[in-house]
């Protein structure tokens, strides 16, 4: 095995203020974009002709982006090495309506994206951000990332069985966020309050896609600030680190015997089924593109996939301290213990046994502690972007990630050596 990976916090320290930086999928691919832009990869539109040289290039489309780097000399069979990831997390998005309110109260309109742990929004400074659309069809990003939001929770006083019974909300009628005071909500005041931030002429915006976010900013927690508390580590830890490794890659350059890739999707936490999702075709034609770019056949395609891997990364369950019996017995992933591998027989997660040697020897590559995780067999498991990959476009496939807690919650707990390890073992799978 390699030496050790010694832990250097100036990644988690990154990593943070990539998070800060990223309250919705279209801020991320931005800001992941702009990373890329400085390691030398330059964006190809998907209407244009692509060639074959070689260099670092991405593609954007909507919340999610592809990017890969050809290495001199690659021959149009030459596989593809994927981290696949996702942009997307569980959040409060805007209405098409947003603007109601009532005894008093202006509120806005909101819906329930992908499964948040509701009462972890309740009593929470909330900004707002994502895309605007213009009437030419162009799109601005808006972020007001101050308190602008909240959901305010029921007095105990006025529900006593609260702390006995359990909390009990109703997605429609309990989480509509306040946001200021008036008897009649006029429609357009959120969208005009929003151009108004943006700079944009009033009137200019038809269309948006919207969502709240906590403005509390990550940080380190612990005596030892051995730990980290943030928003959406689900699941833009992956992406930063899949971003790092890719760019680390591309400096390792012609030595390179297969093409890195960076897919990052968005909708993962509803279902992936959209042209931005891992179960549309963005990734498959990508790839496609760039095999026949370089003056590939149908056959180099298939030779190519042939040897392809996907490292599919996402959060996985640290075991809790408060709820170890909700974990398997024999499998205890603990935070700052190095990656984990996500297994499950029921193909939930695409992990198989020449998966597992993929991953380990990433792994020990990179001097980096491996970790497993399977489901216990009373409790349902989860599933992520693996299977779907390994299915639409028969790559094996290896689903791996960081063990967090609070999952789903608007704000995660992470190790700080974890983002750093992961970003090791991703570097040394995109470059063995």
């Amino acid at each position: 095995m390699s030496a050790p990976a010694r832990f250097d916090r100036g990644h988690t320290d990154d990593l943070m203020s990539f998070l800060a930086a990223s309250p919705s999928p279209y801020h991320a691919v931005a800001n992941t974009a702009e990373r890329l832009e400085k390691a030398g990869f330059r964006q190809v539109a998907e209407t244009d002709a692509w060639d074959g040289t070689s260099g670092g290039r991405y593609v954007l489309r909507g919340g999610a982006i592809i990017a890969w780097y050809v290495p001199e000399g690659a021959a149009p069979h030459t596989p593809f090495h994927i981290v696949g990831a996702h942009t997307d997390s569980p959040n409060l998005r805007v209405k098409p309506q947003p603007d109601s309110g009532a005894h008093g109260w202006r509120q806005v309109a909101v819906e329930i994206y992908g499964g948040p742990l509701l009462n972890s929004w309740l009593d929470r400074d909330l900004g707002l951000a994502g895309r605007l659309t213009l009437r030419d069809g162009s799109t601005v990003l808006v972020d007001v990332d101050r308190p602008l939001l909240r959901v305010p929770q029921l007095a105990i006083h006025l529900d006593r069985t609260v702390t006995s019974d359990g909390l009990k909300l109703d997605k429609q009628r309990h989480l509509q966020p306040v946001w200021g005071l008036g008897d009649d909500p006029r429609e357009g005041d959120l969208i005009a309050f929003l151009e108004a931030e943006a700079g944009l002429t009033p009137g200019s915006v038809a269309g948006w896609d919207l969502m709240t976010h906590p403005v509390e900013q990550p940080a380190y927690l612990g005596r030892d600030q051995e730990l980290v508390a943030g928003p959406r580590m689900d699941n833009l830890l992956s992406v930063h680190a899949g971003a790092a490794a890719l760019a680390a890659a591309a400096a390792f350059g012609a030595a390179l015997g297969h093409i890195p890739v960076l897919a990052a999707f968005d909708h993962e936490e509803n279902g992936s089924q959209s042209d931005t999702g891992a179960d549309g075709p963005l990734l498959g034609t990508v790839l496609e593109r760039s095999v026949f770019a370089r003056g590939g056949s149908f056959e180099d395609r298939a030779r190519s996939f042939a040897g392809t891997v996907c490292l599919s990364s996402d959060t996985g369950h640290a075991v809790h301290p408060n709820y170890a019996e909700r974990h398997d017995p024999t499998h205890h992933p603990r935070v700052n213990g190095g990656p984990i591998l996500k297994v499950n027989v029921n193909n939930r997660y695409a992990t198989d046994g020449s998966g597992r040697a993929v991953f380990a020897a990433a792994c020990e590559k990179a001097g980096v502690p491996l970790q497993t995780f399977v489901s216990n067999n009373s409790m349902p498991c989860g599933t992520t972007i693996g299977p779907i990959t390994a299915a639409r476009h028969g790559i094996r496939t290896v689903d791996i990630g960081v063990a967090i807690l609070s999952m789903h919650s608007a704000r995660e707990l992470c190790g700080a050596e974890d983002p750093f390890l992961l970003a090791n073992a991703l570097t040394a799978f995109l470059e063995s």
